[in-house]
């Protein structure tokens, strides 16, 4: 019995110091990217880093590689939209280091308290983060892209984010089919995107703006998922189960389209 009892405590205490190293090794993480983005004021250096963070994608047998590219996807996403953040706020004046600090923070919880989670409501939530920041950072830096690439882009986005979400139920076999549907539709709405870009200048921050595509294919996501999830448990899509989500969308969509694309707007 004593050895059990001295065997659990080493046991507790090794999961501990791992838990604690896990904390510390993301939140230098999260610094080093700020400070190279403050050093050097370029993308590369960053992007590089958190492409070496991944290195566990490939530290299995090659056959797993695709999977694991795939389940990374989401992280993937809003790590490469926080560097481009970091990068766009390194123009604004003069609150920038302020604005930045927060973004790590925000990063940072990101890294140790959404992202680990496995629950559907921390899925949901991880899949959200990722569309709504993966979108904003795309048309905030794609203006001088060509349209196939941004088109791309907006797909990769809809494909992983619509599977990380499929993928928290059991139940469904058919997640690679209806991924590719709604990336097919995020691609779509980029191309329309791509040619008609509106963004709004954020008050607080100068030199910022919001895309307005991204507030858009949020708002369609969930609509989207409202809608799923209420075919998941009632085989059907129930009109009381989407009706206030429905109406959300609308009138948010609305709004955008025929009253903010005049007023404090501007093209990216």
């Amino acid at each position: 019995m004593k050895i059990n009892m001295e065997f659990l405590k080493i046991v507790k205490k090794r999961s501990f110091i791992s838990e604690l190293l896990y904390k510390v090794l993301n939140i230098v993480f999260a610094i080093t990217i700020l400070i190279i983005v403050l050093v050097t004021e370029y993308l590369v250096p960053a992007f590089a880093l958190v492409l070496l963070s991944k290195w566990r994608v490939f530290a299995v047998r090659p056959r797993y590689w695709f999977a694991n590219v795939q389940t990374n996807l989401v992280d993937f996403i809003v790590s490469v939209g926080f560097v481009i953040f970091l990068s766009t706020i390194a123009e604004a004046e003069p609150q920038r280091l302020i604005i930045q600090i927060i973004l790590t923070l925000l990063y940072i919880v990101w890294l140790l308290v959404i992202k680990p989670r496995s629950r559907r409501v921390y899925v949901l939530i991880q899949a959200g983060v990722a569309l709504f920041i993966g979108v904003a950072a795309l048309f905030s830096v794609a203006y001088t892209w060509p349209a196939s690439l941004v088109v791309l882009s907006m797909w990769l986005i809809g494909y992983s984010t619509a599977r990380h979400v499929l993928s928290s139920y059991d139940e469904e076999r058919h997640i690679m089919f209806l991924s590719l549907v709604w990336g097919l539709v995020m691609a779509e709405l980029g191309w329309i995107a791509y040619h008609w870009t509106i963004a709004y200048s954020l008050p607080v921050i100068e030199g910022a703006s919001l895309p307005q595509v991204s507030i858009i294919s949020f708002c369609l996501a969930f609509l989207m998922y409202k809608a799923y999830n209420s075919y998941v448990h009632y085989q059907k899509v129930r009109f009381n189960d989407i009706v206030l989500p429905l109406i959300f969308a609308i009138s948010v969509i609305s709004v955008l389209l025929l009253v903010f694309n005049t007023v404090g707007t501007g093209s990216l």
